[in-house]
């Protein structure tokens, strides 16, 4: 079995792996109720599943170019998921979606004092 084999045969691994992460995040986002578990399946696997994709395709073309166009996929995914899922929960939050009863702590709602909160905010004195 030659080298050449070794890394097709990974990379067909890794293609399975990432597309069964990405199909679990697809199964996530349909099943669950709420919006904070329905974030945490839009980019927790996903961001995987795109990741380890991305290296079987570098791994089975083997070439400079695929490195350099995976790179920047990469790193856009690494960065972009987790501020989606950020601005999704805040207007989740703002439009009261979310299962507020649930929430052990409300670091957004500042009306009232949460269990075990300290506020050490201070202003300067002008």
């Amino acid at each position: 079995m030659s080298l050449e084999n070794v890394l097709d045969t990974l990379a067909l691994i890794l293609v399975l792996i990432g597309a069964l992460l990405c199909l679990t995040a697809t199964i996530g986002l349909l099943r669950w109720k709420d919006v904070p578990t329905r974030l945490h399946a839009a980019t927790k696997p996903q961001v995987l599943g795109v990741l380890l994709i991305v290296v079987a395709v570098e791994l089975a073309l083997r070439s400079w170019e695929a490195l350099a166009f995976g790179i920047p996929i990469v790193l856009i995914q690494f960065a972009t998921a987790p501020l989606a899922a950020h601005m999704v929960g805040r207007a989740a939050y703002r439009n009261r979606t979310t299962d507020e009863e649930n929430l052990y702590i409300d670091e957004l709602n500042h009306s009232t004092e949460q269990p075990g909160a300290t506020h050490t905010e201070s202003r300067p004195e002008s």
